[in-house]
């Protein structure tokens, strides 16, 4: 996991999201040169974005990818990105993939991981008061 903080002229964090997403149908499309294709547009769009790929697997019909990301992207923004210029690329490049009415779903899912507890930052803002 990358755990170290970012930083801009106006912000420091560590921001990690866990995705996971589908194929529309379910379909078993990222295979072969579609999957190749896929993690090719896919690292793309992180460099243009800003978006340090931490994890990703490929398997046929899912995706699960592991980010740091600035604060200035939401997790909806991400997959919006992520989900429509791989969906338009691939489409146009496979054809076969235009019997799809989408590539991807709607849906994702998406999960925040940090490397400290919930407990430890209530931990840490209670202390606060007591140091300052």
């Amino acid at each position: 996991m990358t755990q170290e903080y970012r930083r801009t002229t106006t912000t420091v964090s560590l921001i990690n999201y866990h995705f996971v997403f589908c194929p529309r149908y379910r379909r078993k499309v990222l295979k072969g040169d579609v999957d190749k294709r896929f993690r090719e547009i896919l690292h793309q769009v992180c460099d243009e974005h800003e978006i340090i790929l931490v994890a990703l697997e490929v398997m046929p019909d899912h995706v699960h990818l592991f980010t740091n990301t600035l604060p200035v992207l939401s997790p909806s923004a991400i997959m919006a990105k992520v989900k429509g210029i791989t969906s338009r690329v691939l489409r146009q490049e496979f054809k076969h993939l235009n019997h799809l009415p989408s590539l991807w779903t709607r849906s994702f899912f998406c999960s925040t991981a940090v490397n400290v507890s919930s407990e430890t930052i209530e931990r840490y803002i209670a202390e606060q008061k007591k140091s300052g």
